[in-house]
């Protein structure tokens, strides 16, 4: 039984075993390239089919098909680790073997293999076939042996018909190198195209071969890439016109010349490249080549350098020009009335002096002095910015017949502004105009603020522009006329131009008043004087940014980093101000600001010191400040406070005002009124 066993076992190794060794030696034989003798001499003994061969035949079919490249994958192997379900099976497919292992872990496919490989791979097939456990194993060698006869003679069978030399297959390589696809959506397409026969369900590339993408990257192109280009050229072009080994050859200075007038016509004013001409692009390149001749004359950059050191120096200086001019011109802006706010309080005063005096009274003039009511103070030369304020108030207010408004103006607009509300009253509310000039209390001997406005060195300061102070004077907003008004320092007068009354709501004439503005009569003042919001959200609105602290007064009596506030709508405390003489208080700092050492100018540095400790803070939905300087004002901010202010150079009702912000105030205003179509004032 033993030996019976034994010589079952024997047999079963020959035949399987015996196969192998045949194919793997001949199929090196085939595929080895290394070398021609060693494949000749075995193939002499070869048999294809059923027909033999010529030795010579042979080889030369061998050399022919080591030369061609190999277009299509040489196997496709399929890998499974599983015990059921393996095949192994091989297709001749243009010409070339492709044998398949399907199964359902991993998939490999050849596209492009040079020949020196093909042993290698071929070792690689038959020990995956043989570690898969493969149960048939002979006719799968059989398989695959009868494909790789079929192959060759095939090969044998094209070189019979059409004799080749190695010259020629050489030729006929490059040739198909360019054929062969490129992709393996490609190969897809051409294995499809052959017979009918169909592609692997999946493909997998080798860790070692590279298949080319189709995709490439796409860069999005500058729009303004040759604007750049052609004025890098003309920055070039005009440093090397002051380089003195250049001007010294004036045959290039005047090619040169050409070509910088050539590339300006080209530019223009284009921003970008769609603007420019056609002829474009030839320009560049003219200029391109000048340039070049350029550093062919150049021995050194140090040259260039000190150019660009000079050029660079001179723009920064133009553009510290430009800035004053811009920063002059806009305070100018500021400073001017526009032809329509001219004719308005002439046309105005026209009228109120066309009637009797009878009709140039207010109603409901017996609630002046009433301190139940909610009193406003206004004080302002401005028709148009005054029916602002009044109108949005009133407009916003629960109970406009509780609201009495003080406005104090000159004599120069006082008309106008009468006339203004006797031709547009403001509803139930009552409306008080005065002038200044009927303070009769009012005057130098009381207000040293006054005497300083109108003595001579406050208006060489102003007026004087070339002496020294004045050119060493770069905050250029202090020279705004309006602090030469007294108007804007009658807010330190409220109790004694309001003597009855015991709490005053202070507006600017550049504020909007969006809510009902009630509840600031119930606000507690806690003792304080002030009621503002703080601005101290941000470095340059602390004390030392509007006072001098480098005076010893100043440094001894203030916290430089104390918070600032704000006026445009404050809340004051009459009565407590009389008992705190607030206005003695004022009147000290002033007098101790004769020569200007403690701050320049304006209403806002007197009232941080006048104030202090002496201000209460209310929320700051109240006054939202920033609409005539900062384009950046949060919307919501905006649509939530009680009061919008237009703090800044850029008022509403200038051309320089912000164009987001204007519709806030121009809505308050009927630009259909006849008196406002024919001084041509519009949103």
């Amino acid at each position: 039984m033993t030996k019976k066993r034994k010589l079952v076992l024997a047999l079963l190794c020959v035949t399987v075993l015996s196969p192998i060794v045949l194919y793997t030696d001949r199929l090196s034989l085939v595929s080895n390239p290394s070398s021609n003798i060693e494949v000749s001499d075995e193939g002499s003994n070869l048999r294809f089919g059923t027909s033999e061969a010529e030795p010579g035949e042979l080889l030369h079919a061998l050399s022919q098909e080591l030369t061609d490249p190999v277009k299509e994958p040489i196997g496709v192997v399929y890998f499974d680790n599983s015990n059921s379900s393996n095949q192994v099976s091989a297709t001749p497919e243009d010409g070339l073997i492709s044998p398949k292992v399907e199964g359902r872990s991993s998939l490999i496919r050849e596209k492009k293999m040079p020949l020196t490989k093909s042993e290698e791979h071929k070792s690689r097939v038959l020990s995956a076939a043989i570690d898969g456990g493969l149960p048939e194993t002979e006719p799968v060698i059989k398989e695959v042996t009868d494909g790789a006869i079929e192959k060759i003679d095939a090969f044998v069978k094209v070189d019979a018909e059409k004799p080749e030399s190695v010259e020629d297959s050489k030729v006929n390589k490059g040739k198909d190198s360019a054929i062969m696809p490129t992709s393996i959506s490609q190969i897809e397409q051409r294995k499809s195209e052959n017979n009918g026969q169909q592609t692997p369900d999946r493909i997998d590339v080798p860790e070692h071969q590279t298949v080319p993408s189709e995709q490439k990257s796409i860069s999005t192109p500058i729009p303004d890439a040759r604007v750049r280009q052609l004025k890098d050229q003309l920055i070039r072009a005009k440093v090397y016109l002051g380089i003195g080994s250049i001007r010294s050859n004036p045959h290039y200075v005047r090619e040169l010349r050409l070509r910088i007038k050539e590339i300006q016509r080209t530019l223009g004013e284009a921003t970008k490249d769609s603007h420019l001409a056609k002829h474009s692009y030839d320009k560049l390149k003219a200029m391109e080549l000048t340039l070049a001749k350029g550093n062919q004359i150049l021995d050194d950059c140090s040259s260039i350098a000190k150019k660009l050191r000079a050029m660079i120096h001179s723009s920064e200086e133009q553009l510290r020009v430009h800035k004053k001019q811009a920063l002059f011109l806009t305070q100018l802006a500021a400073k001017t009335i526009p032809k329509g706010l001219h004719c308005l309080p002439l046309r105005l005063s026209n009228e109120y002096f066309s009637l009797n005096s009878s009709q140039q009274q207010f109603a409901n003039q017996e609630k002046l002095d009433d301190p139940g009511l909610h009193h406003y103070a206004v004080f302002s030369d401005n028709v148009l910015a005054t029916a602002v304020v009044v109108n949005s108030t009133i407009s916003n207010a629960k109970n406009p017949a509780e609201h009495v408004f003080h406005i104090v103006t000159d004599r120069l607009n006082y008309a106008a502004i009468r006339m203004w509300f006797l031709a547009n009253p403001p509803g139930k509310a009552t409306i008080q105009v005065q002038y200044i000039e009927e303070f009769t209390w009012l005057n130098e001997s009381y207000s040293p603020v006054l005497k300083q406005l109108r003595s001579r060195s406050m208006i060489d300061f102003y007026f004087r522009t070339h002496h020294g102070s004045s050119n060493s004077d770069a905050n250029l907003k202090y020279r705004n006329p309006k602090y030469l008004s007294i108007l804007n320092h009658l807010r330190f007068y409220l109790p004694e131009i309001f003597p009855k009354l015991s709490k005053v709501v202070f507006l600017d004439d550049d504020v909007v008043v969006q809510k009902d503005l009630t509840g600031l009569w119930k606000i507690n003042m806690n003792g304080k004087v002030n009621g503002a919001i703080e601005t101290c959200g941000e470095s340059f609105h602390r004390f030392d940014r509007y006072l001098n602290f480098s005076n010893p007064l100043i440094a001894k009596n203030f916290n430089p980093r104390a918070c600032g506030w704000a006026y445009g709508m404050n809340v004051f405390d009459l009565d407590e101000w009389r008992k705190q003489q607030i206005t003695g208080v004022y009147h000290y700092w002033q007098n101790m600001n004769v020569d200007r050492q403690l701050w320049k100018l304006g209403s806002l540095p007197p009232g941080l010191l006048t104030f202090y400790n002496r201000t209460l803070p209310i929320d700051h939905w109240w006054h939202t400040l920033g609409l005539g300087y900062n384009p950046q004002v949060d919307q919501k901010e905006i649509e939530k406070a009680a009061v919008i202010h237009y703090n800044g150079n850029m008022k509403p009702w200038l051309d320089i005002g912000i164009s987001q912000y204007r519709r806030y105030w121009s809505k308050y205003l009927d630009y259909d009124h006849p008196i406002l179509r024919d001084c041509n004032i519009t949103p």
